[in-house]
Formats: structure tokens, C-alpha cells, sequence
């Protein structure tokens, strides 16, 4: 009996990537080893082996990649203050290179001729996805559905979960659900009534945040330290990266912090609103910009600053990997050693308030920015300097 040939799939346990689990099955009469990147999503454990044993999966892998996804793609992110068109912090965008890169690890392993995504043929994340399959594994065949079959709506696949007794989920309201998206980062929510950008987001879509006008009347008050540009601890507590991170998540997402409902243009050129939920990265990047502000000098933080919207683009393209984004990188971390210290927050119902910067760098000078007379600074030069740039208006 010949063997049968091996996709890997990147699998969720829902109702879209159960139906692929079973397309690919029928198709291409193939093993599917359906896999699980835990980067801090709401994931079902019982529920992803039951549908995937259901659907007649042998080899089902979950794996645990909470750490390792902060420390080695948000942390960079965040000392690059990377945002995306001013609002978007880029939580669906950085998840993906890594679950692509361990996807191409997994298929290795186990000699799989191909991978698959569940990533429609309108979005970003198709692009993100393939990209990084190129860059581990440019010989194993990539196999996006969403592009190949001929189930062109919500109701096809309904139909075809139905004919193969795949359960279909429901959201609060008793009706198929809004497209989300989340990581220990973020949550993203697409669709439905958020299409038309006249119409109020609902608020039973918000997960991880309370709104700001139910948060609590009481301040909170937070403390996060840095070393050598990465957050370490949370109120003088060393936290590992996923915890110090799902820390903030609950501490922001309480008082209000981190929502943003946007229009954003997709890479492929289409226009797409979606609502983002962002507490504990909100926190990191204010604290992170306020370290950096008594830590950095000035030539630095404007080159980096200058780079930004280009590195953000790079990261929501999909060029996680590229030179051009490795190139920034270094850039972003060429002084990050100096970047030590804590920043102290307020927060209270949606918003961010610094309360001090605690730093033992010494490129803040309280003697030179005094208002009281020092020879520190020498006043004197002023002139000559106004001068200097006065011919440069001609």
C-alpha cells in the first residue's frame, strides 16, 4: 500500500481550519499533522485534539511558544516603536513569522511535502504566512485554500461543516462569528457589522478590555524596569516575557487601556476596519519611548524615529525576515545596552499618565536644563548657532 504523502497544517481547532483539515484530507488524499503554535491565543486544548482526532488526525502538536514569541519578536518590535499607519501596533503581523517558521521546522521533521494556512485570499496574513515558508523551506509546497477551492462564502462552508458533522461555533449573539485574531499581544475583530465604518463597534466584541467609562474610578498605579531596552520586571517583580506581558495585559485591560478601531490598508491593496485590543503592548510602548527619553541621545532616537514607518511597513508586509527589516533592526538596537532603568505609569479609565523615569544613565542632565545658572552650558555659543542655521533658510 503506498504511503500517504504529509501536509503540515497550522490548525486552531475551529470551524475554518477544521473544514481545511478535511478538504485537504479529501483533495490530496494526505496525512494532515495539524499543528498548534500557543503564543498566548484562548486555545482549547481538549477542544483542538477532539475535532482534530475526529476528523481522523494521528499527529496532533501543540506547542507552547509564549516565551520565546515575546522575547524574540515583540520585544524587538517594541524597541523599534513600530506602528502602522500612526494606530496599529502590529499584533496579528508579528505572530505570524514564527508560527510560519516552526510550521517549516515541523514538516521537516516529520518529511511533510507541504504546509497549509487557513489565511483568506483578501488578507494580509496569506502573504505573511508564505513568506516566511519561503524563507525556512523554498522547496515545500505551499497550499493556501482559500485560494484553490470552490467554497466561495460563509454559507459554502457551513454547508460543507454540516456534510461532515464538523460543529459549527456561534458567537454571544447565536450567529457565526466575527473574524478574530489573538495572541498574548492582541485580539483583532473583523467583519460583520464592522465592514460599513459608519457603524459603532458593539461592545460585547471587546475581550480583553473593559471600556473606559465602566473602568474603575480608582487610580493604578505601575512601575516597569528595563534592561538593556527590554522590560524585566513589574513593580520591582522579575516577570519571565510571557508573564510580565500577560501581567500588563490585565492591569491595562481592566482600566481601559489599548483600544483602537481603525481603517488600515491591507499590503494587497484594500482597505480593511477592524477593532484591535492592545492593553499591556500600550503600556510597553509608552514606557519604553519614556526610558529611552532620559537613556538615548538625541541623534539616535531621532534616526530611530526617522526608520520607524518603514520598519513597521516592512513588519506588516511580511518582510520579518528580509534584509531590508534586519538591516533596520540593528539600526533599532545599535545602543539598546544603554536603555536601563524604570518608568513609573498611571492609569486610569483609558488613559496613560508618566509619573517618573528612573534612570542611572547620565544622558539627562538636571544641571544643564536647570534654570538656575551653571557653567554646565555655555550660553554664549547660542548665537554662533542660530547663525549657522540662519544661512540654511537660503
Amino acid at each position: 500500500m503506498k504511503k500517504k504523502r504529509k501536509i503540515v497544517l497550522a490548525y486552531s481547532g475551529g470551524l475554518d481550519t477544521s473544514i481545511i483539515l478535511k478538504w485537504l484530507q479529501e483533495k490530496y488524499n494526505a496525512e494532515v499533522i495539524a499543528y498548534t503554535a500557543d503564543i498566548g491565543q484562548k486555545i482549547e486544548r481538549k477542544k483542538i485534539l477532539k475535532n482534530a482526532k475526529k476528523l481522523g488526525v494521528k499527529k496532533i502538536i501543540i506547542e507552547n511558544l509564549k516565551d520565546l514569541f515575546v522575547k524574540e519578536y515583540i520585544y524587538p518590535m517594541i524597541r523599534g516603536h513600530a506602528i502602522y499607519e500612526g494606530v496599529y501596533l502590529l499584533g496579528t503581523s508579528i505572530a505570524r513569522p514564527l508560527i510560519a517558521k516552526r510550521q517549516i521546522a515541523i514538516a521537516k521533521k516529520f518529511g511533510a511535502y507541504a504546509v497549509s494556512h487557513g489565511s483568506t485570499g483578501k488578507g494580509n496574513d496569506q502573504v505573511r504566512f508564505e513568506l516566511g515558508y519561503h524563507y525556512f523551506g523554498p522547496k515545500i509546497k505551499v497550499i493556501a485554500p482559500w485560494r484553490i477551492w470552490k467554497l466561495n462564502s460563509r454559507m459554502d462552508l457551513i454547508k460543507y461543516a454540516e456534510k461532515n458533522k464538523i460543529p459549527i461555533q456561534k458567537d454571544k449573539k447565536g450567529a457565526p462569528p466575527f473574524s478574530i485574531d489573538d495572541n498574548l499581544f492582541h485580539t483583532s475583530t473583523e467583519g460583520k457589522v464592522l465592514e460599513n465604518p459608519k457603524n459603532l463597534a458593539p461592545e460585547f466584541i471587546f475581550q480583553r478590555t473593559v471600556s473606559p467609562e465602566k473602568a474603575p474610578d480608582k487610580v493604578s498605579y505601575i512601575t516597569i524596569g528595563f534592561k538593556n531596552g527590554d522590560p524585566t520586571t513589574v513593580n520591582g517583580k522579575k516577570l519571565s516575557p510571557g508573564n510580565l506581558l500577560k501581567k500588563l495585559n490585565l492591569l491595562a485591560g481592566k482600566n481601559g487601556i489599548g483600544r483602537v478601531d481603525l481603517v488600515e490598508n491591507r499590503f494587497i491593496g484594500i482597505k480593511s476596519r477592524g477593532v484591535y485590543e492592545t492593553p499591556g503592548g500600550t503600556l510597553l510602548m509608552v514606557a519604553h519611548r519614556a526610558i529611552e527619553s532620559v537613556t538615548l541621545d538625541k541623534d539616535t532616537m531621532h534616526k530611530k524615529d526617522g526608520i520607524m514607518p518603514k520598519y513597521a511597513e516592512l513588519i506588516y508586509n511580511g518582510y520579518w525576515y528580509s534584509k531590508a527589516r534586519f538591516k533596520l533592526q540593528k539600526i533599532v538596537d545599535l545602543k539598546k545596552n544603554k536603555v536601563n532603568g524604570s518608568v513609573k505609569l498611571k492609569l486610569y479609565k483609558g488613559n496613560i499618565t508618566i509619573i517618573s523615569r528612573q534612570t542611572k544613565s547620565n544622558a539627562y542632565s538636571m544641571k544643564k536644563v536647570s534654570f538656575e545658572e551653571n557653567k554646565t552650558f555655555n550660553k554664549s555659543n547660542v548665537e554662533k548657532f542660530i547663525n549657522f542655521h540662519k544661512k540654511k533658510l537660503r
